[in-house]
C-alpha cells in the first residue's frame, strides 16, 4: 500500500503496478489535490519516466530557450540559451491521477500509526480500520505521518527565507512586459533576493499562445524569530506553522511586498506583481532523513528528503525514489532486502541534491554562518545563478 496520493505516490503506485503488485493508495485530503500557485520544471529525467509508464508528453507544457536577466532598471543584463519544458503541478499530478485506477485510490483516509510483524506490515487509519499489506510506502509529503512514526527527530529545517509565489493569466499581461519576460525564463536579482518567472499551461493544460500562466516566484530573506513569525500571523492573531492558507495571509504581509516590489524590481516585474490577487507565501524549508528503508516499511519523495526549490529537483527526485524502490525489489525476493538496496541507492543521490540546493539558496538567508557565507560567494554572481538554477547537470558531474 501507499501511504499519500501526491506525485510521490502516484509515482510508486503506478511503477509498482507495472511489475505486479497490488497497489492501494490512501489519501489523507478528502477533496482532490491541487498544486494551487505551483508551476514547475519537467525535468528530462522526469520526462523519460513519464514515458516509462506509457504516459503522453508531447504536450507536457510550454518548452522555452532563452534565460535572462533583467537589471534594477529594466535593461537585459545577461542572456545565455537553455531549453527546458516548463509545466504546472496540476498537468504532471493530472496525467498520473488519470492513470491510476480511480477505485484503488483512497481519499479521506488519515493514517493513525504503522505497526509490523515478521511477515506483514499494518496500516492503522484515524477511522479505526486496519489493513495489512507485504509493504508500506509513505510518500505522504513533508508532513509526513510515516517519517513521524520512523524518525521522530526529523523535522523540516526552516532555510531562513520564504517565497511569494503566482500564477498570471497570460492575457492579463500589458504587451511590453509579455515581450521581455514571457517567452523566457526571467531573473530578477535585487540584493540578496531572487526574482524569476517563467510560462506555464493555462488551466486545463492549455497551451495556446494567450492562453498560458506566468509562473511567479520571489525569494526573500525573512528571520526565523522576527519576520517568518510576522508572515505566519493572520488577521486574527493565530501564527500558522510550517505555512499559511493564502486567505489568511495578513493584508499588511501583502501590502509590503508590493511596496517593495515597487522599490526593488524592475518596471516589467513591478508590473508583474500589480496583476497578482491571491499571493502565496512559501516559508522555504530544506529536510534530510538518515534512512529510508524500516523493516517492510519505505519512505519516498518529500516525506524523507525536501530540498530548496533551486535545483527543481522536487518531482524528478520523486520519480527516481520510485523507480529505484521497484527495481530493488524486482531484484531482491525479500522485501526488507530490497527497501534496504533502495535505501543504499538513494541515500546517497538524495544528499547530493539537498547540499546542492543549499548551496544556490545560502545568499538568500536572513543569516548565514560563515561556511554559508562562503556557499553565497560561489553561487550569488549573475552569471552563477542563470546558468545554475533548475539544472541537474551537477548529478552527473
Amino acid at each position: 500500500m501507499v501511504i499519500g496520493g501526491s506525485m510521490s505516490g502516484l509515482l510508486s503506485a503506478l511503477l509498482l503496478r507495472r511489475t505486479g503488485w497490488a497497489v492501494d493508495i490512501y489519501e489523507r485530503v478528502e477533496s482532490e489535490l491541487s498544486g494551487r500557485g505551483a508551476g514547475i520544471v519537467a525535468q528530462q529525467e522526469l520526462i523519460e519516466r513519464l514515458r516509462g509508464l506509457g504516459l503522453e508528453t508531447s504536450a507536457l507544457g510550454v518548452q522555452i530557450t532563452t534565460r535572462k536577466i533583467i537589471d534594477a532598471q529594466g535593461r537585459l543584463s545577461e542572456e545565455i540559451e537553455c531549453p527546458q519544458v516548463f509545466t504546472a503541478w496540476e498537468r504532471v499530478y493530472r496525467l498520473l491521477r488519470d492513470a491510476f485506477p480511480p477505485e484503488h485510490y483512497h481519499r479521506g483516509r488519515g493514517l493513525a500509526k504503522v505497526t509490523q510483524t515478521p511477515s506483514a506490515v499494518v496500516a492503522h487509519f484515524s477511522d479505526g480500520e486496519t489493513i495489512e499489506a507485504d509493504l508500506l510506502v509513505g510518500a505522504d509529503g513533508i508532513r509526513s505521518t510515516v517519517r513521524q512514526q520512523c524518525l521522530p527527530e526529523v523535522t523540516p529545517l526552516y532555510a531562513g527565507y520564504t517565497a511569494w509565489r503566482a500564477l498570471i493569466a497570460e492575457d492579463a499581461i500589458p504587451p511590453d512586459t509579455h515581450r521581455d519576460l514571457f517567452e523566457f525564463m526571467s531573473f530578477g536579482l535585487p540584493p540578496g533576493e531572487q526574482f524569476l518567472g517563467y510560462p506555464v499551461a493555462g488551466p486545463d493544460n492549455d497551451l495556446r499562445p494567450g492562453h498560458r500562466r506566468f509562473n511567479v516566484v520571489w525569494y526573500r530573506p525573512a528571520d526565523e524569530k522576527t519576520k517568518l513569525q510576522w508572515l505566519l500571523t493572520d488577521e486574527q492573531g493565530k501564527t500558522h506553522a510550517i505555512s499559511i492558507p493564502p486567505p489568511l495571509i495578513h493584508r499588511d504581509a501583502i501590502a509590503e511586498m508590493r511596496a517593495d516590489a515597487e522599490r526593488l524590481l524592475a518596471p516589467q516585474f513591478r508590473q508583474i506583481v500589480r496583476l497578482i490577487e491571491e499571493p502565496i507565501l512559501q516559508p522555504i524549508y530544506d529536510l534530510e532523513s538518515p534512512r529510508m528503508a524500516f523493516g517492510r516499511v519505505a519512505i519516498a519523495g518529500d516525506a524523507a528528503f525536501v530540498a530548496r526549490p533551486h535545483v527543481a529537483a522536487g518531482v524528478s527526485k520523486a520519480a527516481d525514489d520510485a523507480a529505484t524502490l521497484v527495481g530493488a525489489l524486482q531484484v531482491e525476493s525479500d522485501v526488507e532486502s530490497a527497501l534496504k538496496r533502495y535505501e543504499t541507492a538513494r541515500l546517497p543521490e538524495n544528499y547530493r541534491i539537498i547540499e546542492r540546493a543549499r548551496h544556490l539558496g545560502a545568499y538568500l538567508q536572513a543569516t548565514q554562518t560563515q561556511e554559508e557565507k562562503a556557499r553565497a560567494g560561489k553561487h550569488n554572481s549573475d552569471a552563477a545563478v542563470i546558468a545554475e538554477t533548475a539544472v541537474l547537470d551537477f548529478l552527473y558531474a
